[in-house]
């Protein structure tokens, strides 16, 4: 049986250096087109490469190239020869350097670790992760949110790779017992992209996740977040506010940030002060003031927000508010002529409300001050290329309770193709449920109204719950029911 899963490894910038191209595996072998089956050291670099015997086949270059621009979508330059982009790391110093081990030296680990991130930046990946196992070394890219494994390389050569990544975010190679931080920082001819890099140890040895922030890749305007038109424009209206909060609520790697991040965008104007506090900085917005909290520092979310109220800002954007303090100094401020932006952690727009008042917050001051609430869902687009019609398995959401008029309608998925790495899923887009602070709504505050009482007067002004909002999504073709139920009727 065919199996492609493997051949993801080659980045475009190497099939396009070295005239090769992955064509498929084949009873554990892996078939490679080359414009010279003679270089016997590239052979030898491939079949290290996929730990697999390999096989050439020999193209001449008019066949290879246009073959090689298509398998990577690189457009006509490319096959004339243009290389893609080239990242390569802006060197940190590390405590642990100055005796490295002499395999590090090896430029084959240097050119290994440079090519998957380079990879990873292709694909759109969120994370990389290195992991240690007893007899496994892999790598596993996080693409529209779900880990897909990318390699499995020798496991002798784990030391080598790790501490090159190490190295190059500034960490202590000599150092293996304690978790560590870094950043590293890459950069082509074309943008720099800068990389959050943590370690963990474990039983068999360390753990690496490299989160990647890619500043080509955060598109902040409102109108590309994916909301619903009534949605949108009261997310717009309230930002027009002088005063008052704003709140973004959802679990993590829902969107939040990448929701507030347009919404300051969109409010970064010459006449507006808008200062953030965030942990840590992801993305540096020109003309925005951004500082990270140090809790070793004593620094956190609360005793820099109040240094903050003394910097005269119109805007201000808090990363989380994870305690009384944080929330009690939120909420003043957005009383007292600040626009304040803000995330939590609840399941849905209603529980904000709860949450809010089981920190500490008096009712009358958040009727006062909260103007809208948003809960938010990311789910997979269904990849455009190889969409069709899905033939759904009622038996298998029959425990979900889902509207029996369902039946009736037409859903889709995708078929999987190289465009989606073979997934059936391109891209994702925010499923955002709005919860608008109106009078009436204030007014249940102020009572002490029980949620169910909350959800039955927002019903009145439109809100509509995230579960209903993804059927919708899955109705309309943009995401299937499988993404639609897993995101919204599991939590």
């Amino acid at each position: 049986m065919r199996d492609e899963s493997g051949l993801r490894i080659v980045s475009a910038e190497y099939a396009l250096k070295h005239r090769i191209l992955p064509l498929r595996e084949e009873g554990g072998t892996v078939y490679v087109a080359v414009a010279d089956n003679r270089n016997d050291a590239l052979l030898q670099e491939l079949q290290f490469m996929f730990n697999k015997p390999v096989v050439a086949e020999s193209w001449t270059a008019e066949k290879l190239l246009p073959a090689i621009s298509r398998r990577y979508r690189l457009g006509d330059g490319a096959a004339s020869g243009e290389s893609p982009a080239r990242f390569e790391a802006l060197e940190n110093h590390s405590p642990g350097e100055e005796n490295p081990a002499a395999l590090l030296d090896d430029h084959s680990v240097v050119q290994t670790v440079n090519q998957v991130i380079s990879e990873a930046i292709r694909l759109r990946a969120s994370d990389i992760h290195v992991e240690s196992y007893e007899e496994i070394f892999r790598i596993r890219f996080r693409i529209d949110g779900k880990l897909q494994a990318y390699d499995h390389p020798p496991i002798q050569r784990k030391p080598a790779l790790i501490s090159r990544l190490k190295i190059m975010a500034g960490m202590d190679i000599a150092e293996k017992r304690r978790p560590q931080d870094g950043r590293i920082r890459m950069v082509s001819e074309r943008r720099r992209v800068d990389i959050r890099v943590s370690t963990l140890p474990t039983d068999f040895g360390e753990k690496v996740v490299l989160r990647i922030l890619d500043p080509s890749a955060l598109n902040l305007s409102l109108e590309n977040l994916g909301m619903e038109e009534e949605t949108l424009e009261r997310f717009r209206s309230v930002l027009g506010l002088p005063y008052g909060m704003l709140l973004a609520t959802g679990p993590t790697g829902s969107g939040k940030t990448t929701t507030l991040y347009a919404g300051l965008q969109h409010l970064n104007q010459p006449e507006r002060n808008i200062i953030t506090i965030e942990d840590p900085v992801e993305y540096n917005l020109p003309g925005i003031n951004q500082t990270a909290v140090r809790p070793e520092l004593g620094l956190d979310f609360a005793a820099i927000l109040r240094t903050v109220l003394r910097q005269d800002p119109n805007v201000i954007m808090i990363g989380e508010i994870r305690d009384r303090e944080t929330a009690a100094i939120a909420v003043r401020a957005a009383l007292t002529g600040h626009l304040v932006l803000s995330t939590l952690h609840t399941n849905d727009a209603i529980s904000t409300i709860a949450r809010l008042i089981d920190m500490g917050i008096e009712p009358f001051l958040l009727a006062s001050s909260l103007k809208l609430a948003l809960a938010q869902r990311l789910v997979r687009r269904i990849c455009s290329r190889c969409k069709q019609e899905a033939q759904i398995d009622w038996e298998k959401f029959r425990s979900y309770g889902l509207p029996a008029t369902l039946r009736n309608k037409c859903f889709y998925e995708g078929a999987g193709c190289e465009d989606c790495q073979h997934t059936g899923y391109r891209g994702r887009e925010a499923l955002v449920a709005r919860l608008p602070v109106d009078e009436r709504i204030a007014a249940e505050i102020l009572r002490g109204g029980s949620a169910g009482e909350l959800r039955r007067l927002a019903a009145k002004s439109g809100y509509r719950e995230l579960k209903e909002i993804a059927l919708q999504k899955a109705l309309a073709g943009r995401t299937s029911l499988d993404e639609a139920v897993y995101e919204t009727f599991t939590g």
